[in-house]
């Protein structure tokens, strides 16, 4: 149990590096958008889901109807029902009550290593899960007050680039999948429909759309033989 939780531990430190930048963004975007510090910190610890955050915070500056805001922020969400489908084989173990806040800790990088390590034989204990999302979750909310503290000294983040951060973040979470089966076909026929939708009925439509193309095509197209997933340094086989 104890070596599950720092080996989860352990694993999420490089992610929480490069998920820094990303909740210092948010956290200036929160304040440039006229929150406070105590509210921007809030809404990480409360919500936790970046890219949600981001697109709420900036309708939020708009005048537009709460429903429009919360429907954009499920759009944006969505493939979360996805991910919690994709590793529910892996945690049907966990107590109701473990499975509603393995649900809330449900991140991008969660979702990854959740599905490598179970698809690799490896156990996927309340522990290990718990400890590789508590990194990430208080890292979040902390760099979030960080980010909010500073953000008017980081003027218009867009102007210095720093709102690439986003597009390149999720770009590394595609291609740790492109050993799969049908990588190339989904993604350039999910990134096409994302393209058309984007341009026919905006954002943040155009993300779910685009997830559903790929989601179909995935199921329509035959399986293919894929390249064995690699197995983390130190694994054995029934550990």
């Amino acid at each position: 149990m104890k070596s599950d939780l720092f080996d989860g531990l352990r694993g999420s430190t490089p992610i929480l590096i490069s998920t820094i930048p990303f909740a210092a963004l948010y956290g200036a975007v929160a304040v440039a958008n006229g929150q406070t510090v105590a509210e921007a910190t809030l809404m990480s610890a409360i919500v936790f889901a970046g890219a949600s955050q981001l697109v709420g915070i900036e309708l939020f500056g708009h005048d537009v109807p709460m429903w429009v805001i919360v429907l954009s922020i499920f759009a944006v969400n969505f493939r979360h029902i996805l991910y919690s489908a994709a590793i529910a084989p892996f945690i049907r173990h966990f107590s109701l009550l473990q499975k509603a806040l393995s649900f809330f800790l449900l991140t991008d990088p969660q979702f990854a290593e959740t599905l490598t390590r179970g698809e690799t034989g490896r156990s996927v204990s309340f522990a290990w899960y718990f400890g590789f999302a508590a990194t990430i979750y208080v890292g979040w909310v902390a760099t979030t007050a960080v980010g909010a503290f500073f953000g008017s000294m980081i003027g218009d983040p867009a102007a210095i680039g720093i709102d690439v951060l986003l597009p390149i973040y999720f770009m590394g979470l595609v291609l740790g999948f492109r050993r799969r089966a049908n990588f190339l076909s989904v993604v350039a026929v999910s990134a096409a429909v994302s393209i058309v939708a984007y341009r026919m009925v905006g954002t943040p439509w155009h993300v779910s759309i685009g997830a559903f193309a790929g989601v179909a095509l995935a199921a329509l197209l035959p399986p293919k033989a894929a390249a064995p997933l690699p197995t983390p340094a130190g694994a054995e086989a029934g550990e």
